[in-house]
């Protein structure tokens, strides 16, 4: 190493200091301030420890709590291993495994030596966790050899370390961290510069569960203790606020309260629909199909079971046939081999996707290039064979129904029908008072076709954003290296939902790979053969899933036009019955859906029931309003009351209830 080293800084000045200095040196002879503020330092872009020394010329960024990202990794880190310093303490005996940051948090995995630990652990191991905290313990890194580093903790009866250092490849630097000169974790890092710049008040200890050491069930059982780190008390304080509305919006807990829909273990990971569900589900289909067909679609329908043969041809076999539901076709020719393809076996597979279907409709007969663009819609059922653990809800099913298309297109007609795919999009989410940002999904390292051909489909994606006008800091457009499908990259639109949350959701995808892996091809102007660009897409992904979205989204208050059941007729006193049952009549006829409700309870208790049950308007009718042709309404969370005549309420009820497309086609076309 030199004696002298230069260090370039974010503005372009380059200072010059000797050897063995460290990213904190140059923070402390900027300002004291900025030394206090750093919590690492970004080292030839590498995420590092302030007290590293450099090692050679280098450029140098310092990270601080406004480099969020960054700050949030790092204190979450520290947050995992404090929390593993504490249980130590408080536990002797109990041995460390692993303890890596998440999205909102961290957890580490524990072999206790005596018990499982429980949620009743927590308050202690928390109060410990300050302590540490408050000592402000300086984090060191060191680099160890193998063989010294396997002996130390098999001294200390460290047996799952001992066996994870073992395994790490050879001439991988090994490094640990000392928190004081007492305890020590073998982690990569980096750390912030010591416990002290953790905020005692930024985080909370959660749960408790079971986790297997290295997910693998064969494995020795193991606690693992969850935890969410912020760097502040006022961000902690915000996500705890956003878990509690999440529990309350939960769509599980809403649609049982909403008669919507239910799970059970006779049909794991399907779902039985209620009649106020599917009343849901009708409004949204017939929503989309009044959208496809003002945009040009075709609507289909394609077989659930397709010979396994047609999905090893797409490529899809190889990627998905783990969560594909395979059954055998009439007689298999097999003595108990399982599923195979080749040979004698005939096998059948419950699709998985439609696209290969698309393109079957599409290669009877012959396609000529005046015929494209086509558009193939379908309400496609399809059945992934997800694991019993991966299931939520709505949010994750084995049947789903996917609002699916695909564009077969010439390469001149790529841009504008991306395009037009965002204008119809963009449309949709706001009709449901969605916003978004649009991502960009780039190759993967493992994906069928040239880079040329991912270059140019690559390259027509950003083109039509940019078109869109979507490629903006407004629209959070981003480019994601390496999350794009095996076959095509592809856009991605996420939503944000009332609370701040994310869905990703809709998607276009450009491919040229299953045209030509299925044969596709049309008779272009040239009078000779070429294939089709196939962009996939979908709006809401799949109905199932976009439904819990929408329950959580509006917190289970679904739009009018959305909500099963529109208005309630609910009666003061019996005597108004025969009127209520008036009103009703004259609202179906109006097209409202509604329900009366003429149970001899009290009116504050039918207030209740249905306000439970998420009723947009509760219509209350007594010997008054029965007497003056009139309804009092209620609106579902708030106090007011406003009288109308029948044949106002009527009006105004369809008026309100009309689906938002309607509605703007109405005010165009006045």
């Amino acid at each position: 190493m030199a004696d002298t080293l230069s260090v370039t800084l974010p503005d372009g000045s380059v200072r010059e200091v000797a050897a063995g200095t460290t990213p904190a040196d140059i923070a402390a002879s900027i300002s004291p301030g900025l030394l206090k503020a750093s919590l690492a330092a970004r080292v030839d872009g590498e995420l590092r420890d302030l007290g590293r020394p450099f090692e050679a010329d280098a450029t140098l960024s310092l990270v601080t709590a406004k480099d969020e990202t960054d700050a949030l990794e790092l204190v979450r880190h520290d947050f995992a291993h404090v929390l593993a310093e504490a249980v130590q303490a408080l536990f002797p005996g109990t041995q460390i495994t692993f303890g890596p940051s998440t999205e909102d948090g961290f957890y580490y995995d524990f072999a206790p030596r005596d018990r499982p630990f429980t949620d009743e652990d927590l308050p202690a191991i928390e109060a410990k966790m300050r302590e540490i905290i408050a000592a402000d313990k300086p984090l060191r890194r060191e680099v160890w050899k193998r063989e010294d580093l396997i002996a130390r903790w098999k001294d200390g009866g460290e047996t799952f370390k001992a066996e994870w250092a073992a395994e790490l490849p050879e001439g991988e630097e090994l490094t640990v961290y000392w928190s004081g000169s007492d305890w020590l974790d073998m982690c990569r890092g980096p750390h912030l510069p010591s416990t002290g710049k953790l905020d005692p008040q930024a985080f909370k200890l959660t749960r408790v569960s079971g986790a297997y050491w290295r997910g693998d069930q064969k494995n020795a059982m193991l606690s693992r203790i969850y935890g969410t780190g912020w760097l502040n008390r006022k961000q902690l304080d915000a996500h705890l606020h956003r878990l509690e509305e999440a529990a309350k919006r939960d769509h599980r807990k809403l649609g049982q309260e909403m008669d919507l829909f239910h799970l059970q273990q006779e049909a794991h990971g399907s779902v039985f629909w209620h009649p106020r569900g599917y009343m849901v589900w009708r409004e949204l289909e017939a929503y989309m199909r009044r959208a496809i067909d003002g945009a040009g679609y075709r609507e289909v329908k394609t077989p659930q079971i397709m010979d396994a043969r047609q999905w090893e041809q797409s490529g899809h076999w190889g990627k998905y046939s783990e969560s594909m539901f395979v059954i055998p076709d009439e007689t298999p020719n097999t003595e108990g081999e399982g599923p195979v393809i080749s040979g004698e076996a005939d096998w059948m597979a419950l699709k998985p996707m439609n696209c290969p279907a698309h393109i079957l409709i599409f290669k009877q007969g012959i396609k000529s290039y005046r015929d494209l663009p086509l558009r193939l819609y379908e309400n496609g059922c399809c059945h992934r064979n997800e694991p019993h653990g991966a299931l939520h809800g709505l949010m994750r099913v084995r049947q789903f129904t996917q609002d699916d298309a695909h564009i077969f297109c010439r390469e001149d007609q790529i841009v504008e029908e991306v395009r037009n795919f965002c204008a119809l999009a963009d449309r949709i989410y706001k009709d449901f008072g969605f916003t978004y940002s649009i991502k960009l999904a780039l190759r993967p390292e493992k994906r069928f076709g040239s880079d040329e051909m991912w270059d140019q489909a690559e390259a027509e994606l950003r083109e039509a954003v940019v078109a869109a006008g979507l490629a903006t800091e407004e629209y959070g457009w981003e480019e994601l290296p390496g999350e794009g499908a095996f076959y095509a990259p592809k856009l991605e639109w996420h939503l944000t939902d009332a609370i701040g949350r994310t869905w990703q959701v809709g998607t276009i995808q450009s491919d040229r790979v299953l045209p030509e892996r299925l044969d596709a091809s049309y008779v272009a102007e040239d009078g000779e053969r070429h294939r089709p660009v196939l962009l996939h897409r979908a709006i809401f992904g799949s109905y199932e899933r976009f439904i819990g979205i929408l329950i959580e989204h509006f917190a289970g208050r679904l739009p009018l036009w959305l909500a099963p059941v529109q208005a309630v007729v609910a009666t003061i006193v019996s005597d108004a019955d025969s009127y209520a049952l008036e009103v009703v009549d004259r609202l179906k006829a109006a097209g409202i859906r509604v329900e009366s409700d003429l149970r001899n309870e009290k009116i504050n208790y039918k207030v209740r029931e249905h306000s439970l049950a998420k009723t947009p308007y509760l219509l209350v009718v007594g010997k008054r309003e029965a007497e003056e042709g009139t309804v009092t309404i209620r609106t579902l969370g708030q106090q007011e009351q406003t009288s109308k005549t029948l044949a106002e309420a009527a009006e105004w009820l369809r008026g309100e209830a009309m689906p938002p497309d309607r509605k703007q086609l109405l005010s165009t076309s006045s």
